[in-house]
């Protein structure tokens, strides 16, 4: 019975994002305010303070308790050009680290800082294990500077998750045919294609759910028609320059993340084009961008908050059956994707388009 309520008082505990409401800022400044970063206003980190006073918030309690009174820590590395990715990414692993009752360190990598520096400082922070989301978890000198480091790893959003490294991740082949397989069905035959960036896995499982998908209902793969993206809203910008400066441009074009899909929309604007009765325009991810540009753009709803809390959990299983000396298995997650319509689609339009010439 004392274990029931035990349960139940830790289920109803305050979360990070708790705080956050309480306080009036966002879980990120609660999670830096946790962790004794200096870059916090005084005003700010004591608003962060008297509310986790006022909610009896304690974010190492259930880790304290995981083993023998040592916390839990985990971290995070990113190195993410999209913000609104990042940003969904981040609240989803912030919030499921409070429920588990285990700390969470935000590192920030970039190219100019080697592997091996990013892994001994991680070492000297007592990290016991790490969150990879894209790029860094298909950066194999990363997953193999972690292995070699003892230092369990979740790769999130990774298109070929490698064998020994726990991963989550979408089906994102099977997510961009159902995507291109929705505006042939809607009357597109010419469809525009902006790749990811070639350093991610996932990219290439999106270009082949889109050549399937044309292949499968009889239409060529013009080459013409598929332009390089980089996952940046700027790199939307070229590409979709290119794609619709073509002599006989797509009625359509999906992009194989929201940044690119909302830069597709900018250039089609600027080229005097309606959207979507002149130019359908379809994103990848789901991210608040999605919704925050006019029209609102459908596309594939890839749960990244959801991702991010299940990367956190595998973890923390993983660090339990270490610490507890079972068998350390690694777990392959797959979760649901779902194509979310919006205003951004629609039939081809068989009148002359408006930004055209008679």
């Amino acid at each position: 019975m004392t274990d029931t309520r035990s349960s139940r008082r830790q289920r109803n505990a305050p979360t990070i994002n708790d705080v956050a409401r309480q306080a009036g800022v966002s879980p990120m400044t609660v999670s830096r305010v946790i962790n004794g970063e200096q870059v916090v206003k005084a005003e700010t980190r004591a608003k962060v303070e008297a509310a986790i006073a006022a909610l009896n918030y304690s974010p190492s309690a259930a880790a304290r308790s995981l083993a023998g009174g040592d916390d839990v820590r985990i971290g995070l590395l990113y190195s993410n050009p999209s913000a609104s990715y990042l940003s969904e990414f981040l609240v989803g692993s912030l919030d499921q680290a409070s429920r588990s009752g285990i700390d969470l360190v935000v590192e920030k990598w970039d190219e100019q800082t080697s592997v091996q520096s990013v892994v001994d400082h991680l070492l000297r922070g007592r990290i016991n294990g790490v969150v990879l989301p894209p790029p860094l978890c298909d950066l194999e000198e990363m997953v193999a500077a972690l292995t070699a480091a003892n230092i369990p790893a979740v790769a999130v959003a990774t298109g070929r998750p490698p064998a020994d490294l726990s991963a989550v991740s979408i089906d994102d082949r099977n997510a961009a045919y159902e995507m291109t397989r929705h505006l042939i069905a809607l009357g597109h035959t010419r469809i525009g294609f902006i790749k990811g960036n070639p350093n991610q896995t996932a990219s290439a499982k999106r270009l082949d759910g889109y050549v399937d998908a044309l292949r499968e209902s009889g239409l060529a793969v013009e080459d013409d028609l598929i332009a390089q993206g980089f996952f940046t809203y700027r790199s939307g910008l070229d590409a979709a320059e290119h794609i619709l400066s073509l002599a006989e441009p797509p009625t359509a074009v999906f992009a194989s993340n929201d940044d690119m899909a909302a830069a597709t929309v900018a250039i089609a604007h600027r080229n005097g084009l309606d959207v979507p009765g002149d130019l359908t325009v379809c994103g990848f991810d789901d991210s608040s961008l999605a919704t925050t540009i006019w029209p609102e753009l459908t596309t594939i709803r890839q749960p990244i908050s959801a991702m991010s809390r299940a990367a956190v959990e595998v973890l923390v299983r993983r660090l339990k059956g270490k610490k507890g000396q079972k068998s350390e298995e690694t777990e392959h997650l797959v979760l649901d994707h779902a194509l979310i319509r919006r205003q951004s689609d629609a039939a081809p339009r068989v009148r002359p388009r408006t930004g055209g010439r008679g």
